[in-house]
């Protein structure tokens, strides 16, 4: 006769489904808010400056203070939406499944 187990059996798939359910939904807020800051930005830079933002900053023929400005501006909106979004999905998991998403962990001041 087989031994039976005293832990939950689908506990294993449980954690990897909920996983996947996680890195999905996080993905698709990063995009998201990544795309509307994107175009936030694009339009902001074109009423700033009166040009459209350049397409390739590594290109040599861009002005190099532009290129600067433009790389600055758009890694520190599109970073900084990301990571409200992700902060958003993490809040709407942890509603919905009463613990905090897979690989993350409260950040708790150590004494």
């Amino acid at each position: 006769m087989a031994k039976k187990s005293s832990e939950p059996v689908f506990e294993t798939r449980d954690v990897a489904e909920s996983s996947k359910v996680w890195s999905v939904f996080a993905l698709a807020a990063s995009l998201g808010a990544a795309t509307v800051a994107k175009k936030g930005l694009n339009t902001s830079w074109k009423a700033a400056t009166g040009k459209n933002p350049p397409a390739n900053p590594a290109d040599p023929d861009v002005n190099m203070r532009e290129a600067v400005m433009w790389a600055a501006a758009s890694g520190t909106f599109v970073g900084l939406a990301r990571m409200l979004a992700q902060r958003k999905a993490a809040g709407y998991y942890v509603k919905s499944t009463g613990k905090l998403p897979p690989g993350l962990e409260r950040d708790v001041e150590k004494a």
